[in-house]
């Protein structure tokens, strides 16, 4: 999710009230140990206590192949008021893999193991150490030892990606080996991949078992489902959290203003982009109207034109077990 779930998009899915935790894109760790002022830029909520303006805790990922440098990094993480480290082992980015980084660490358990076991060494012990993992480079069960190796190298708990690294973000998403691995760990296990409806959801967690849940693109794509999920999962809405997608950008630019990058210019493309995304996840038809526009006054006067004035509402939770 790097470049697309940055502060101010936190900062405005931590306001709507479902999540209870973020995790920040991922902080590369290759030959040099991050400085402060990278970590500072990419996770500016460690000026607030690792926290988002309305209180959500936000974890510090990091991503690379080498257990000391990973471990000196999560210190420096630390010592900025670092609330949780998250280790990415599951980025499928050619890129990231040609460096060593990411899912390419799924092709040796061994080293999954070592990288959790160091970072978890070198982090206080009150403070949690978790894996994010997909099933395998090319194998869905490589899962089982890799999920073992994690838990053996101490992690807090593991999010499951539904997919191989070979499959990238291509359907479907497959959940009853994370469902399997549950039943086996003795740690929490999220599950996460392919949840872009309520009803994904439900299938999601009946196959599953899972009581923890991961949502990025389908988030994203369309920040009310996570609102329905909440509901699902007997959290309360606020009724100010059910937003149309106007007021959804307005509050955006809000989350936005405090940030050093924020300008016209990037609050333009970031807006398009997270638009495009949603289009193509399917929560939207009418990209193409606005994808065009040269302010983002002109999308929301667009917006505005075809757009009901009522807001969306959310699908009552069925009854919880």
């Amino acid at each position: 999710m790097e470049g697309v779930t940055d502060a101010p998009m936190r900062s405005l899915l931590g306001e709507l009230g479902a999540f209870d935790l973020a995790v920040s894109e991922f902080i590369r760790v290759s030959h040099e140990i991050p400085p402060a002022k990278v970590f500072l830029k990419h996770v500016p909520e460690l000026k607030t206590g690792c926290r988002t303006a309305q209180g959500m805790p936000v974890a510090i990922q990091i991503l690379g192949g080498d257990p000391g440098r990973m471990a000196q990094s999560a210190l420096v993480a630390v010592s900025l008021g670092a609330l949780a480290i998250d280790i990415n082992f599951g980025c499928p980015a050619p890129t990231v893999n040609r460096h060593d980084g990411g899912a390419t660490l799924l092709k040796y358990p061994s080293r999954i193991e070592s990288i959790v076991a160091a970072v978890r060494g070198a982090v206080p012990s009150h403070l949690p150490v978790s894996a994010k993992l997909r099933l395998g480079w090319d194998c869905r069960d490589s899962i089982d030892e890799n999920a073992e190796a994690a838990a053996s190298g101490g992690a807090s708990w593991i999010t499951i990606h539904g997919r191989t690294r070979i499959q990238g973000y291509a359907p479907p998403a497959y959940w009853e080996p994370i469902g399997r691995v549950r039943a086996r760990l003795k740690i929490p296990v999220i599950a996460n991949g392919e949840i872009f409806s309520l009803e994904d959801f439900k299938r999601c967690r009946e196959v599953t078992g899972s009581e923890h849940f991961m949502l990025g693109r389908g988030a994203l794509g369309d920040p009310q489902l996570t609102l329905a999920i909440a509901k699902e999962l007997g959290k309360e809405i606020p009724e100010h959290s059910i937003l149309s997608w106007s007021e959804r950008l307005e509050r955006f630019l809000v989350h936005s203003a405090p940030f050093p990058q924020s300008s016209p210019h990037y609050n333009l493309r970031r807006i398009k982009q997270w638009l495009s995304f949603a289009q193509k996840t399917g929560h939207i038809d009418w990209f193409d109207r606005v994808k065009r526009s040269e302010s983002i006054e002109e999308i929301q006067r667009e917006i505005s034109s075809f757009s009901k004035s009522t807001r969306p509402s959310i699908p009552p939770a069925s009854t919880i077990d």
